[in-house]
């Protein structure tokens, strides 16, 4: 178990005067994830520790970009901020505490399956669709990203350090956003202008795991993945992909490859996905972005006719008067 020294706690007194450390749960770019308990209330919380001590202007621009964005995403299935607490040399944001992330979850339970898996997707499409209204753009949508209460399987997005804010039409945006199993081609392939179709591609990979607890695209380099990509969905070309071939990273020489139709996805998730399921990624995993539809109209898909018929509360949300 590893809490805060002796020095920490000495400079980070607002801290631990509210919250008891209880251990480290995760470390990653942005800083050291605690689990921790309010004082006050004895409620679990997560502790994101964010080092300001050597930023030359101060606090990171992911930290400040999360806590702005964060404080506007009231929603079941977007991870609540509920605390910002400062000291000399941290920042520290202090999250609802969930049980584990989807990518520990499919390790250890394996693939989901029927009523679980359509719920669970339907909630990351809920959330999803939640922020795209808000304006706001995750760009790191993977697995390890998507929490999850093991009692009640409520999912919620987080880490949304490199979300941001987006305006219409699409800015150039930064080309090293989300993690490379779930990053859409026309990142990999250098096209600097994208928008909200860059999340549903990343959701569409997720599903993908969520039904076959394998990732879709495993690739351990930017060509790498764009050849797994394209060994799945085949190698497109300007009918199917208008503007391709201008893409900075594209290639004429590139080998081709024919559609699968996601056969290897069918057979690892057996029957019960159907072909209702195998649509959803069809839809998803588009290669021209324009052509992917919103989470808004993904949410009427008829995968999720069982989830819709059998929640009020679903399509209220998906109507747009309940967040």
């Amino acid at each position: 178990m590893s809490t805060l020294s002796q020095a920490d706690e000495d400079d980070e007194s607002e801290i631990t005067g509210r919250y008891k450390i209880l251990e480290k749960i995760g470390e990653g770019t942005y800083g050291t994830v605690y689990k921790a308990s309010c004082r006050q209330t004895g409620e679990t919380v997560a502790i994101k520790k964010i080092s300001i001590l050597y930023e030359e202007d101060g606090v990171p621009s992911t930290a400040l970009r999360e806590i702005a964005l964060l404080k506007d995403l009231s929603h079941i299935n977007v991870v609540q901020l509920k605390d910002v607490c400062s000291s000399r040399s941290n920042l520290h944001l202090v999250f609802e505490c969930l049980d584990m992330d989807l990518r520990v979850y499919l390790k250890r339970h394996g693939a989901m399956k029927g009523s679980l898996l359509r719920s669970a997707a339907f909630q990351c499409f809920l959330g999803i669709e939640f922020c795209h209204a808000r304006r706001v753009l995750h760009r790191d949508l993977k697995p390890q990203n998507v929490l999850i209460d093991i009692k009640t399987m409520r999912l919620v997005l987080a880490d949304f350090g490199l979300a941001r804010s987006f305006n219409v039409p699409l800015k150039v945006y930064t080309h090293e956003v989300v993690t490379l199993w779930y990053r859409a081609p026309e990142i990999l392939l250098g096209q600097e202008k994208y928008g909200l179709s860059t999340d549903i591609w990343s959701l569409g990979c997720i599903v993908a795991e969520m039904a076959t607890s394998q990732a879709l695209f495993t690739g351990d380099s930017e060509i790498d993945t764009i050849f797994r990509i394209f060994r799945v969905l085949g190698t497109p070309d300007e009918d199917s992909w208008p503007g391709i071939s201008k893409l900075r990273d594209f290639k004429l020489s590139f080998p081709k490859w024919q559609d699968t139709d996601f056969a290897d996805v069918r057979e690892a998730a057996g029957p019960r996905f159907g072909e209702d399921g195998v649509d959803v990624l069809r839809q998803c995993l588009r290669y021209n972005l324009v052509d992917r539809p919103s989470a808004k109209r993904l949410l009427r898909h008829s995968f999720f006719e069982e989830i819709m018929g059998s929640s009020p509360e679903a399509r209220m949300a998906v109507s747009g008067q309940f967040l």
